[in-house]
C-alpha cells in the first residue's frame, strides 16, 4: 500500500483534493473527522479535554463546542499544544488502524491522509509521498470568511500561526495549486493521481 499525505494552509482546497482523489479510488482518511471523534462524548479525548480546559466549552447538549474550544486555544500557544497532546495521540492510533485495514483489503492501493500539521509535526515523514495543496494569501482569507464562523482578523490571526506555505513546498513532493478553476485543480491532482499509480510498491 502506497502512503500518501495531503496537508496545506487553512481553505486551501486540501478537502476538495482529497475528495477528487478518493474518487478516483483513494482510499481518504481525514485526521479533522478523526479529531472531531475523538473529542465527542464517548471519545478517547472529550473526558480529558474537559478536565483540562473546563465545563464552559460545553454547549446545552453537553457536548464540546469546537468553535468555543477553538476560541480558548488559538491566541494561546500553550493551551493548543495541551490540547493537541490530548487529540492527537488518539487521532493517529485510528489512522493508523484505518491504513491497517485498508491494507489488508487492498495491498496495492494508495492511503491519503488529509492533515493540515504533518510537516510541523514531522509526520510527513511517515508517508511515501507527500502531497502540498496551495493558493494565495488573499483566496485562503477570502475562502475562510466565505466558509463561515470566522471574521478577518480571526482568519488572518489563524494564518500568521501557520508555517507558511512557501516553506511547506519545500518538503512537498507534488504541489497543487488551487488559485485557478475547479476543472484546473481537478486535472493537476488527476495528473499526480496517474503519477502515484505508477509507482512500485
Amino acid at each position: 500500500m502506497l502512503k500518501i499525505g495531503l496537508t496545506g494552509g487553512l481553505a486551501c482546497g486540501k478537502s476538495f483534493v482529497g475528495e477528487a482523489l478518493a474518487s478516483y479510488g483513494c482510499y481518504l482518511i481525514r485526521a479533522d473527522e478523526l479529531g472531531h471523534q475523538a473529542l465527542a462524548r464517548g471519545g478517547t479525548a472529550f473526558e480529558p479535554a474537559v478536565a483540562e480546559f473546563g465545563r464552559d466549552i460545553l454547549d446545552p447538549a453537553g457536548e464540546i463546542d469546537r468553535r468555543r474550544l477553538a476560541a480558548r486555544v488559538f491566541g494561546d500557544a500553550e493551551a493548543l499544544a495541551r490540547l493537541n497532546r490530548l487529540v492527537h495521540p488518539a487521532v493517529q492510533r485510528r489512522e493508523e488502524q484505518l491504513m491497517a485495514e485498508f491494507a489488508a483489503r487492498e495491498p496495492q492501493g494508495i492511503a491519503v491522509v488529509e492533515a493540515a500539521i504533518l510537516i510541523e509535526n514531522g509526520r510527513y515523514k511517515n508517508f511515501d509521498r507527500l502531497i502540498l495543496v496551495t493558493c494565495s494569501e488573499e483566496q485562503q482569507v477570502a475562502r475562510a470568511i466565505h466558509r463561515g464562523g470566522l471574521d478577518e482578523a480571526e482568519v488572518r490571526a489563524r494564518l500568521s500561526r501557520q508555517m507558511p506555505l512557501a516553506e511547506k513546498r519545500k518538503f512537498a513532493d507534488f504541489v497543487i495549486d488551487t488559485s485557478g478553476a475547479k476543472q484546473e485543480t481537478l486535472r493537476q491532482t488527476r495528473a499526480v493521481y496517474e503519477t502515484l499509480r505508477r509507482i512500485e510498491i
